[in-house]
């Protein structure tokens, strides 16, 4: 058996007095797609944001490839614990729901951003590759463009690009639409579901059921903290075997009903 890419065991986290994650389990395999789906307050960002080490858990353990960090055991302090945040964050790529781009620069500049900093890599190189990746998410004419003279769309992609650049194993979105005008939300599902079908491996916060449908390898469905059902997509949206899961997508794909 190929040992699965990304490696999620038991993950608890409390905000206060609030348990947000109560031993969250999963697993995902290299090149496939997985989405979260649950209600606000179900845990979904937390668990994104403790992939990527913007979040700290109090215990579990998360494995991304070869790196691996048992959170339970990890020190309070110390090179130890920075050393091991450090490999498990470069494994990832994050893509916010607002988009994060920094207004001073132009669109190359903000994909280029991490790699030269960050990576210190060749700016040739670099460069070159921004562009190509500028190209990949349709915007090859924008390069010199600053956010605000782009749509949010446009921007929302340009963070697609600056989360590949960086060459991660996964790239974690995190509601990538929920800041979009209608309209817009379109263009930057499609460029999602292109990283898909190329054999990135995503992990995706969204509530765009039917988007879930088309591009998900398995389904996770979380609510209060636990991952109540998982499975491919015609299981857990199309035939799902928990009332809690039929309860949910029937609010958000019947509202009103």
């Amino acid at each position: 058996m190929t040992t699965p890419l990304v490696r999620v065991s038991g993950l608890t986290k409390t905000f206060g007095d609030t348990a947000v994650l109560k031993g969250v389990d999963f697993e995902a395999a290299a090149g496939t797609s997985t989405v979260l789906l649950g209600p606000s307050g179900s845990g979904k960002t937390t668990v994104l944001r403790s992939l990527d080490t913007l979040e700290i858990p109090d215990a579990g353990v998360v494995g991304i490839g070869d790196v691996e960090v048992d959170f339970g055991t990890l020190p309070a302090q110390g090179r130890d614990r920075e050393a091991r945040l450090r490999a498990l964050r470069a494994q990832s790529g994050i893509v916010f729901q607002q988009h994060h781009l920094f207004p001073h620069k132009t669109a190359l500049e903000n994909i280029i951003e991490g790699p030269l900093v960050a990576q210190r890599r060749p700016r040739d190189e670099v460069v070159a590759e921004g562009r190509a990746l500028l190209a990949q998410v349709g915007l090859e004419d924008r390069e010199d463009s600053y956010p605000s003279q782009l749509s949010g769309g446009q921007q929302q992609r340009v963070g697609i690009a600056r989360a590949l650049a960086i060459k991660p194993r996964v790239v974690l979105f995190d509601e990538p639409t929920s800041a979009l005008d209608p309209e817009l939300v379109g263009e930057v599902l499609a460029v999602i579901k292109d990283l898909a079908t190329q054999g990135w491996t995503t992990l995706i916060v969204t509530h765009e059921i039917r988007f879930a449908e088309q591009v998900a390898d398995q389904v996770l469905f979380l609510d209060g903290g636990v991952v109540v059902e998982h499975g491919p997509p015609a299981q857990v949206i199309g035939d799902p075997q928990q009332e809690r899961t039929r309860t949910f997508l029937r609010r958000v794909l019947h509202p009103g009903a």
